[in-house]
C-alpha cells in the first residue's frame, strides 16, 4: 500500500501528469472518474503566483471530488518558492510538487524545472527549505538527470527523501533528450531497490499500454505509474489499465457515444471555467485522440480545432455521432 505522506493513495496507484494546458480541473474530472488515483494541477510558475499573474492563480482551482489532488510549482528561487507555498496553501491541496523536470527552454533557461537538475545542491536545499515551511506532504517530480553523463539519480532520490520529500515521480530521460527516443525504466528501478530507500517511487514516460504499466509495476517493481501523454483526449486509458491489473484482459475501447459525450462535458466544463474563448481553445488537442480509429475523421476534426464558437464545436460532435453511429473501435 502507498502512501504519500498519510495519504493512503492504493496498491500500485496510477497519477495523473501534471501538463501544461492539459490537466486542468475539467479534464482532471474526467480521469477521476475513470480511475486515476491521484491527480495533479498544471504546472504553477512561483513568480507568477507572487505577482498575483491570473492565469497562474487560475490554475490553483481545485475541487473536493478531485482529491487527492496536488498542486505543482515550479521555480528557482528559494524566497518565492515559500512564498507561493504560502499562497497554494490557502487553496487547501492534499498535496505540494516541486517540478524539477520539466524541460522545456523558458522553463530550464531560468534555472527552474529540469535546469535545477545541474544545481543538485540546489534541488535538495530549495526542497529542504519547503518541508519546513508546510505541514503538506511536498512531492517531487524529476528526470534521470540532464544528460546520460549525469544520471545520479540514486543519490539525488536519497538526497531528497533525506530532507523530507514524501514521494518522488522519475521521468525515464534525461532533460537533454525531451521527448525523443525511449524512456528509460532502469534507473528508476535502482532508485526503488536502493535499501535506503521508503518512500513511494513513481515511474513516469511511455507507460502508454495496460501492459506497459503491468510490466513498471511486476518487472521494475515500482510504487505507482503516472500516466501523461496516453491519457490526452483518452481518459479512459486508467479505467482500462485497472481492468487489465484485476482480469489480465482488455477491457472493451469505450463507444462513440462514450466518446462523444465526454468531449461534450469536456468542453462544456472547460468553458465554465475558463471561459468560450479559452474553453474552445484549449480543449481543441483532445479532439484526436477522442475521434481516435474513425474513418475520413479529418473534416470533422477540422471542424472542431478551426472554430472559435463552441456552437460548432458542438454542432461537429453531433455530426459525428450521426455519421458514425454504430461504429465500433478496435
Amino acid at each position: 500500500m502507498a502512501k504519500i505522506g498519510n495519504i493512503d493513495v492504493g496498491d500500485f496507484p496510477l497519477l495523473l501528469a501534471p501538463m501544461e494546458d492539459v490537466s486542468d480541473p475539467p479534464f482532471r474530472a474526467l480521469c477521476k472518474e475513470q480511475g486515476a488515483d491521484v491527480v495533479y494541477t498544471e504546472f504553477i510558475s512561483s513568480e507568477g503566483l507572487i505577482r498575483d499573474a491570473a492565469k497562474s492563480v487560475m490554475k490553483l482551482d481545485i475541487y473536493e471530488k478531485e482529491r487527492p489532488v496536488g498542486i505543482q510549482i515550479f521555480g528557482a528561487n528559494l524566497e518565492s518558492m515559500l512564498q507561493s507555498v504560502e499562497i497554494v496553501e490557502k487553496s487547501r491541496p492534499d498535496i505540494i510538487d516541486i517540478n524539477f523536470g520539466c524541460p522545456v527552454k523558458k522553463v530550464v533557461s531560468k534555472g527552474a524545472g529540469a535546469g535545477i537538475l545541474k544545481d543538485i545542491d540546489l534541488m535538495v536545499s530549495l526542497t529542504e527549505a519547503m518541508v519546513k515551511h508546510t505541514n503538506l506532504p511536498i512531492t517531487v517530480k524529476t528526470r534521470l538527470g540532464w544528460d546520460h553523463d549525469s544520471i545520479k539519480i540514486v543519490e539525488v532520490a536519497e538526497r531528497l527523501q533525506d530532507v523530507g520529500a514524501k514521494s518522488i515521480a522519475i521521468h525515464g530521460r534525461t532533460r537533454a533528450q525531451m521527448y525523443k527516443g525511449e524512456a528509460d525504466w532502469g534507473p528508476i528501478a535502482d532508485v526503488k531497490n536502493n535499501p535506503r530507500m521508503h518512500i513511494p517511487i513513481f515511474g513516469n514516460g511511455d507507460v502508454d499500454t495496460p501492459e506497459k504499466a503491468m510490466l513498471m509495476r511486476d518487472k521494475f517493481g515500482l510504487d505507482g505509474a503516472m500516466i501523461g501523454r496516453a491519457s490526452i483526449g483518452y481518459p479512459w486509458f486508467f479505467r482500462e489499465v485497472k481492468h487489465y491489473f484485476e482480469t489480465g484482459e482488455h477491457l472493451a475501447p469505450p463507444t462513440l457515444e462514450e466518446r462523444v459525450q465526454a468531449a461534450r462535458r469536456h468542453l462544456e466544463m472547460a468553458i465554465d471555467w475558463k471561459g468560450e474563448k479559452l474553453g474552445v481553445f484549449e480543449t481543441r488537442r483532445h479532439y484526436t485522440n477522442y475521434f481516435k480509429g474513425i474513418p475520413h475523421f479529418k473534416e470533422y476534426r477540422a471542424k472542431m480545432v478551426t472554430s472559435d464558437d463552441s456552437i460548432d464545436v458542438f454542432a461537429a460532435f453531433d455530426e459525428v455521432e450521426k455519421e458514425f453511429a454504430g461504429f465500433e473501435f478496435v
